[in-house]
């Protein structure tokens, strides 16, 4: 074998073989460096006789003293069951690292080490498991291990996935189509589009960062992403009329009232029956009014739930989601999420990723996710690479530091 290293693989043949490839993931797109525009980057390839058998859209960040870091998000795609090709490509990346000043090299390849149902937890893993750690471990990388939490490394180890798998729509759960059923009831729509969504689906996102405490993402990088991938990139978005909803709340209400006060002294219990559902019926009056006042008392859809995924290549990331809680009851959210599964099986994906999880599968994210019968990908997780040994335990101190900043942006 004749192996040639390259930093500058043309986005074509970039992309043909990182779609192609068993390991493909969005952040190993072409492309993802134009989102990740506040790095630097090089998109790395191994050629053997003219034919690239490796690429890795590695990112440069800046770090004080003038050094710099690589990270290779969900990378490098290549086949890590050849040592050889393995310890080429790393052997040739830390000579341009060195030249650009890095300390280490931070990467997390889509390796599986274990694949299961949520019901069906366990701590196994593959048996090619440790060979990838053995193959790592000769080329001078350090194993963060198998860590549980979201929090402890940049991308999730655990992921929640759905297969495009024969039957997977009709055997959904009983209870994920009831609560389907109950969106339709209540003539919950789904429209699909692009960027003009964007103003939309931002304002549903805002309401989740406040409802949760968390930081997400703002409009202006939701219009990146969507004009960066304007083929894959798409918004879901959950519609109902809520003109039409206060109107026949108030006849409602009006109905009841009605019947209480022709309702016999002696049907205590058909009174109360009446008097809650008269309760709950002003509560909704009082949700649809708050609506009415933000947004006008027009005839008109209203957005009540979002989803911005983007299909690359055999796979689907469903990136962001939103929802007005306001409109928990309508139960837009799995009727959405089950849209967006068909709208990405019907363009040929082979999965769609519904994104990270706690290890330990007990947390809400992980109970949502699980109304639409998914698999548990756990991944090897992350590693470092040292470039500049002497600096390296200064470097873990300086990637924290990196890596708060690299969140807030």
């Amino acid at each position: 074998m004749a192996y040639q290293f390259e930093t500058n693989i043309p986005k074509d043949e970039y992309d043909t073989f990182v779609k192609n490839n068993p390991l493909c993931n969005l952040l190993q797109s072409y492309n993802w460096a134009k989102v990740k525009d506040n790095w630097d980057h090089i998109y790395t390839g191994v050629y053997d006789h003219k034919e690239l058998v490796a690429a890795g859209l590695v990112l440069i960040r800046n770090l004080p003293l003038h050094m710099t870091m690589f990270y290779i998000p969900r990378g490098p795609i290549l086949d890590y069951n050849n040592e050889r090709l393995v310890g080429y490509y790393f052997q040739e990346l830390k000579r341009i690292a060195k030249k650009r000043h890095c300390l280490f090299i931070k990467f997390d390849p889509t390796l599986h080490v274990n694949d299961y149902a949520s019901k069906d937890y366990n701590e196994n893993r593959y048996e090619s498991t440790q060979k990838y750690l053995d193959t790592m471990k000769k080329i001078g990388a350090v194993h963060h291990g198998f860590t549980m939490n979201i929090a402890d490394t940049v991308q999730p180890r655990f992921q929640s996935n759905v297969y495009d798998t024969e039957g997977w729509e009709e055997n959904l759960p009983k209870h994920t189509k009831r609560l389907i059923k109950d969106a339709n009831r209540r003539n919950v729509e789904i429209v699909t589009g692009g960027i003009e969504l964007v103003d939309e689906f931002s304002r549903l996102v805002e309401m989740t960062e406040e409802r949760k405490h968390v930081a997400l993402r703002n409009k202006e990088y939701f219009e990146k992403l969507m004009k960066t991938y304007p083929d894959g990139g798409v918004i879901f978005l959950a519609k109902c009329n809520v003109h039409r909803l206060a109107q026949e709340a108030k006849e409602k209400k009006e109905s009841l009232l009605k019947e209480l006060d022709n309702l016999p002294e002696n049907t205590k219990k058909k009174r109360r029956r009446l008097e809650d559902q008269l309760r709950s019926n002003e509560k909704d009056l009082k949700e649809f009014n708050e609506v009415i006042e933000e947004f006008g008392d027009n005839d008109k859809e209203i957005a009540i739930a979002g989803i911005l995924s983007i299909q690359y290549g055999p796979t689907c990331e469903m990136l962001y989601a939103g929802m007005d809680q306001r409109f928990k009851k309508f139960m837009p959210q799995y009727k959405e999420y089950v849209e967006n599964f068909r709208w990405a099986f019907e363009r040929g994906c082979k999965w769609s990723n519904m994104g990270g999880v706690e290890g330990s599968l007990d947390d809400g994210l992980t109970k949502f996710k699980d109304n639409f019968n998914p698999v548990i990908n756990e991944f090897i997780g992350e590693f470092d690479l040292p470039v500049n040994k002497a600096l390296f335990k200064m470097s873990e101190k300086a990637y924290t530091v990196a890596k708060s900043r690299a969140k807030e942006q």
